[in-house]
């Protein structure tokens, strides 16, 4: 039906939940959390976390403006509204202070989300987007919300599996549509 306006599908995602009747997850302690300095910093780390991403937006980004360009229009076209507190924000660091990745929880007026989560390429393939994960759910969970929401691209596999090792479960799926 969309197809006849010209919509064509871009990718099909999957929705997660967690309950605070799961475990909250654990870390590792490899890492340290600090509090985003601004959004020129989260800007930064977000156009390096978009080489190599799986994140079909995030390509389908690229194909038409350079990663700071993607990655500004992300932050203020979404990250920006939200109205939850910019405190809960976190970037992971190793313990020399060098940024491993961040994760957002926030709030998005329906529910507690986990509104963007990367580890940057340098640091992927190490088990970081676990601890990632845990303090972003853990920030959450201490404001006692009675659930966590989450989606990420039924390809990128790794998301997925981090999502499902940290207690998440699948409650639903989406398709993304696009127009030309």
């Amino acid at each position: 039906m969309l197809e006849r306006t010209g919509a064509r599908p871009l990718v099909e995602r999957l929705r997660l939940e967690w309950r605070p009747e799961s475990p909250l997850p654990g870390t590792t302690g490899r890492l340290a959390f600090r509090r985003v300095v601004d959004a020129g910093e989260l800007v930064s780390l977000m156009a390096l976390v978009l080489d190599g991403t799986l994140d079909a937006h995030g390509r389908a980004d690229l194909t038409r403006m350079s990663p700071r360009e993607a990655a500004t229009r992300h932050y203020e076209d979404e990250l920006a509204q939200y109205t939850s507190p910019r405190d809960w924000w976190r970037i992971a660091t190793l313990p020399d202070g060098e940024p491993v990745g961040f994760v957002l929880p926030a709030h998005n007026g329906y529910n507690a989300i986990i509104a963007y989560i990367a580890v940057l390429p340098a640091h992927r393939g190490n088990g970081h987007v676990d601890d990632l994960l845990a303090e972003g759910t853990r920030v959450l969970a201490e404001r006692n919300v009675p659930r966590v929401r989450a989606s990420t691209d039924l390809g990128n596999v790794p998301m997925a599996e981090a999502f499902r090792r940290a207690g998440y479960v699948a409650f639903g799926g989406e398709i993304n549509m696009t127009w030309s």
